[in-house]
């Protein structure tokens, strides 16, 4: 069983940054890969970024890349998701997740099996 909670979430300008932290449970932490995906009002959930179970391997959506970088600290069985130049179009509310039959960074949803509750973020134009 692996818990995993979300935080950092909240309001923000257009052009401005958040980092998102993704706090895990569970010895299984560190062979895991872990994935952030997002559902705006209306939307599906999407794929914004994963990381391999080391932290050297790395996918992220188109709509993110240069913007978004996500990181990974063992130690601390905790992931980051640092996003710049927000903009309101990435308005939505964003999970964690882990996967932990895999290492590998996986783009799809639903391979991942352990998911936190969802942070909002808001970006204002």
């Amino acid at each position: 069983q692996v818990r995993v909670v979300e935080s950092g979430g909240g309001l923000v300008q257009a052009r401005g940054s958040l980092r998102l932290s993704c706090a895990a449970s569970g010895r299984t932490f560190s062979s895991s890969a872990m994935g952030w995906f997002r559902q705006a009002p209306g939307k599906e959930r999407e794929f914004v970024a994963a990381i391999n179970w080391n932290g050297g391997r790395t996918n992220y959506a188109v709509s993110v890349k240069g913007r978004f970088t996500i990181s990974r600290d063992n130690a601390q069985n905790t992931v980051y998701l640092q996003m710049n130049s927000l903009k309101p179009e990435d308005t939505a509310v964003y999970y964690c997740a882990a996967d932990v039959s895999s290492g590998a960074p996986s783009v799809r949803w639903y391979e991942y099996d352990y998911w936190g509750q969802g942070i909002q973020v808001t970006v204002s134009s």
